[in-house]
């Protein structure tokens, strides 16, 4: 059984003119356990959306997402959370990091919505990522590949089936981006957690033995293109 399935998924939105769009119409897509693959996604395919519709936190208008057998969209919203905190974790291109707590408090706040806090394997995760001189800085006194860092290590805090980043390397240079794909590749694979990773840069597609053109997958963005 594959970790990650989906059938037949589609969102829509509501326009101005009140009419219904859609965003995403993905009929097919699928994800072994471990796996590693990087989906091209320029401005307006829906790359956001899948993959916020994957972690649960939109819902879906139609179809299934089956992530080790669990359908999240027959979930409720406080149950999908609960799967998200336990199954997924998510590298955010903002970083998404609280200013108000150090590197160590981030990491283990995101534990406190999983299994639980567990302060030592937080600071394994910190040292791991090359963080171990910066435990108890605040974002604002990191750069941003440091900041980075610390999102690599939140994300992987409670042990995910499932990384998903979403434009990870977008605010690094070139010689920073392949320093934090590398390390992102890395600690997926000795977490044993499959990486599904979206961005435009061709750089650091060409890097993923398994690569694919979300608007070749989304049927609402070749439509669109054909209107």
């Amino acid at each position: 059984m594959a970790l990650l399935e989906i059938k037949q998924l589609k969102k829509r939105y509501r326009t101005p003119e009140n009419k219904l769009h859609t965003v995403l119409d993905v009929p097919a897509f699928q994800m072994e356990a471990e796996q590693q693959v990087a989906l091209c996604g320029e401005s307006g395919t829906g790359k956001t959306t899948f993959l916020h519709l994957i972690a649960g936190i939109l819902s879906a208008d139609e179809g299934e997402i089956l992530l080790d057998g669990t359908d999240l969209h027959k979930l409720s919203e406080a149950n999908r959370d609960r799967l998200r905190a336990n199954q997924i974790g998510y590298i955010f291109q903002t970083f998404n990091l609280l200013q108000g707590y150090t590197c160590l408090e981030n990491v283990m706040l995101g534990m406190s919505f999983g299994p639980g806090v567990d302060k030592d394997y937080a600071s394994q995760l910190l040292i791991r990522v090359g963080m171990q001189d910066r435990m108890h800085h605040y974002p604002r006194q990191l750069s941003t590949g440091q900041q980075q860092r610390v999102a690599v290590a939140r994300a992987l805090a409670n042990r995910p089936k499932l990384v998903l980043a979403d434009e990870p390397t977008g605010n690094l240079d070139n010689t920073r981006a392949e320093e934090a794909l590398h390390l992102i590749r890395e600690a997926c694979k000795e977490n044993k957690a499959a990486l599904l990773l979206v961005s435009h840069d061709w750089h650091i597609l060409n890097a993923f033995e398994h690569c694919q053109d979300l608007a070749s997958l989304n049927k609402a963005t070749r439509e669109e293109k054909r209107a």
